[in-house]
């Protein structure tokens, strides 16, 4: 229920600010605007270097190297920077086997190597130590920048980063509920990528201009979870009192009630199916949770819930 606490007090600020500061509230929404379109922006291609993995005949190493908006900026030169990388693929098709790993940095990091050659020739080297280490290979010191920016197809390609997710942010049992907007949305954010640890550095420079590599261990946003097909009956007494209140949820997606998480109080029920289904009904009147039964048919995947309406206090 902490979840559900943190959201209703967003939305209670977000109110709070557009009642009594419009102009911070329409600018507060061109920032989360910006932000959605900076998630939801592909991975996409920028250069592909040909490699070739010693001990290994014949089979070169094709290193796609992608601008992506997900992948944070360095904050400062000195910083990290921070790498997202899809899994080592063998690829063997007419006539050709060859391996594949596509790269993901921030298009910021891949702008500046552009305008600098010794950038760009030092971000490729940290590149290549960066998928030895990440797919225990040792790679020969020759590598060849292709005429194409991709090998493969582009749908594969940004399939393969967007594979992993980010790991969902836990919230403190201990978290006070007096906190302001920003750091509401911080706790909701995902975890900071600088907690990651740094996988890789250029032995060849010295300690005060020392450039890291980190891995990012994901960038996929959570899938938006579905809302269930539902139906709601009231059944009545001969008076046309409510007596108590019938369920039924279609979870085709569902085969286990152990999946289902079951949330019921006096006035609302939340059913949650993580990664899967959400739901959230307010009750048209006050209910007895403790003598609620619920049912869950595995032929049909249906969810069967039954509600007796509390009864009034004498």
């Amino acid at each position: 229920m902490a979840g559900a606490a943190l959201a209703s007090q967003l939305w209670s600020l977000l109110d709070e600010m557009a009642e009594n500061e419009p102009q911070a509230y329409r600018r507060f929404q061109r920032q989360q605007r910006a932000e959605a379109e900076r998630l939801c922006a592909p991975p996409e291609p920028h250069l592909c270097l040909r490699a070739r993995p010693t001990g290994v005949v014949g089979r070169p190493l094709f290193i796609n190297v992608c601008g992506w908006k997900r992948v944070p900026a360095p904050k400062a030169p000195t910083d990290p920077t921070p790498i997202s990388a899809g899994p080592l693929e063998e690829v063997s098709g007419e006539g050709d086997l060859y391996s594949i790993i596509d790269i993901a940095y921030n298009p910021d990091v891949l702008r500046r190597g552009e305008e600098n050659p010794e950038k760009m020739e030092h971000l490729i080297h940290l590149t290549l130590k960066f998928v030895e280490e990440r797919c225990n290979l040792i790679l020969s010191d020759l590598y060849t920048t292709e005429s194409f920016k991709l090998k493969g197809s582009l749908e594969t390609m940004q399939q393969r980063l967007k594979g992993r997710r980010m790991p969902t942010p836990h919230l403190s049992q201990n978290t006070k509920k007096e906190l302001t907007l920003d750091q509401l949305l911080h706790t909701m954010e995902a975890e900071d990528c600088s907690n990651v640890p740094v996988l890789l550095k250029d032995e060849n420079m010295t300690h005060s201009k020392v450039h890291l590599i980190e891995e990012i261990s994901s960038t996929e946003m959570p899938e938006k979870l579905s809302t269930p097909v539902y139906e709601m009956i009231t059944v009545k007494d001969t008076n046309k009192k409510p007596l108590k209140f019938e369920l039924k949820i279609e979870l085709p997606k569902v085969s286990s009630v152990s999946e289902c998480d079951l949330q019921i109080s006096k006035d609302d029920i939340i059913i949650e199916v993580p990664e899967k289904y959400k739901l959230q009904l307010d009750l048209p009147e006050l209910v007895n949770e403790e003598t609620t039964t619920a049912v869950f048919n595995k032929g049909k995947r249906v969810l069967f819930i039954t509600v007796p309406v509390a009864k009034p206090d004498p």
